[in-house]
């Protein structure tokens, strides 16, 4: 019997230890990994940064909850990267971003100020490859982040964007559009509708460059095909040179 009970107390000891080691793996990931991440995207030198970004992919595949729970530190970091001068390291921040958009979605809310900036900073790059990657991180935002949100961000950034990036930004401004108003019509004339007025206001732009005219026509379109008429009784307390531009565009 002693024996017996020996055997008993060491079993359950040995029990203890295993359950034990199972619930120190995942508090020590919850502070290493983070860290670790935390250290490679402010480290010093391209090397880091490259390694730092791929840790946060792998991170955000293999451990969705644990960058879930530090989404606002780790994105703090993020975002250097997506900025980043150095044209390789950038273009894989963007790349990596519009793949774990898709995987985290709404787990980005609380930073979805700072990656808006971060994506729109880079349309008007001279790199054609971080152009294509900014305008996939776009996309991506659209397909998978709250839209009404976005409108507002991709609006405030507006005002301060120019070139390509401006042409870009208005696009997927104006798929939302369509999805926004039936929702909250009153963000979409707030936000979007001073952007087709400041396009038609100058009375350059919207004659003169082709680019410009079609991406104007499409922002028009949707506004007229969600608004009606509505429309029409807005731009008639536009200057004279507005409603003309409008209805040009719109052929009325």
């Amino acid at each position: 019997m002693p024996l017996e009970r020996v055997k008993s107390t060491s079993d359950g000891c040995l029990l203890e230890r295993a359950k034990a080691q199972v619930t120190l793996r995942p508090a020590v990931e919850e502070t290493e990994l983070p860290q670790k991440l935390y250290n490679l995207l402010e480290g010093k030198g391209f090397q880091a940064w490259m390694e730092g970004v791929a840790l946060l992919l792998d991170l955000c595949k293999s451990s969705p909850q644990l960058i879930s729970t530090n989404i606002v530190q780790s994105f703090d970091y993020f975002v250097l990267r997506i900025s980043d001068s150095h044209k390789k390291v950038r273009q894989k921040a963007l790349d990596v971003l519009a793949e774990i958009i898709g995987v985290l979605e709404d787990a980005l809310n609380p930073v979805v100020i700072g990656l808006v900036e971060g994506i729109t900073n880079n349309p008007n790059s001279k790199d054609p490859r971080v152009h294509a990657t900014a305008v996939k991180a776009l996309e991506e935002s659209i397909a998978h982040l709250g839209i009404v949100s976005l409108m507002k961000e991709f609006s405030y950034q507006w005002s301060k964007l120019s070139g390509q990036a401006l042409l870009d930004v208005t696009e997927r401004i104006t798929v939302l559009v369509q999805w926004v108003y039936p929702r909250s019509p009153e963000v979409v004339q707030h936000y979007a509708l001073p952007m087709l007025w400041s396009f038609l206001g100058n009375k350059v732009l919207p004659v003169r460059s082709a680019n410009v005219r079609a991406v104007v026509t499409k922002l028009a379109s949707a506004l007229y095909k969600v608004m009606g008429t509505k429309l029409k009784t807005r731009a008639a307390g536009q200057p004279p040179h507005v409603w003309a531009n409008l209805s040009n565009i719109l052929g009325w």
